[in-house]
């Protein structure tokens, strides 16, 4: 809990996992960040997939930060920056299109928007756990 709402956050890779995604959702969060390390090359697709579908399915906010640019000396790859926060419609609220160099991100973000949206959708309503027993036991 902080002033602003309830935040959660996970990692990097963490974000290629909708199970912690819920978890963070049953758990009350408001807002996810997601900070990141991330190359261009095999995910980079999903950068702005993912984030945006856990912010639907768990109706929160999400803040997901990428850091631009190289890093010397070991040169392993370009950090492809691209941060933005999207809303619990999975829409992109603010953000930014620089890879090669440092960019602030600020988004207003409405609380009650959360509220509406999921007395529209009713997603932690009609969820079905008692049928997800295989997830937990695999």
């Amino acid at each position: 809990d902080t002033a602003v709402g309830k935040v959660g956050v996970y990692i990097c890779y963490d974000r290629h996992f909708p199970d912690g995604a819920r978890c963070l959702g049953l758990n009350g969060a408001e807002i996810v960040f997601n900070p990141s390390a991330t190359v261009a090359g095999l995910s980079e697709y999903l950068w702005k997939l993912e984030q945006p579908a856990h912010a639907v399915a768990n109706q929160y906010f999400v803040g997901a930060i990428n850091r631009p640019g190289w890093e010397e000396p070991w040169r392993i790859g370009e950090f492809y920056g691209q941060s933005y926060f999207c809303d619990p419609r999975g829409q992109f609220i603010a953000q930014s299109e620089k890879r090669d160099e440092d960019d602030i991100v600020i988004a207003d973000m409405d609380l009650d928007l959360i509220r509406e949206v999921r007395n529209t959708w009713q997603f932690f309503r009609d969820r079905r756990p008692e049928t997800y027993g295989a997830i937990v036991e695999l």
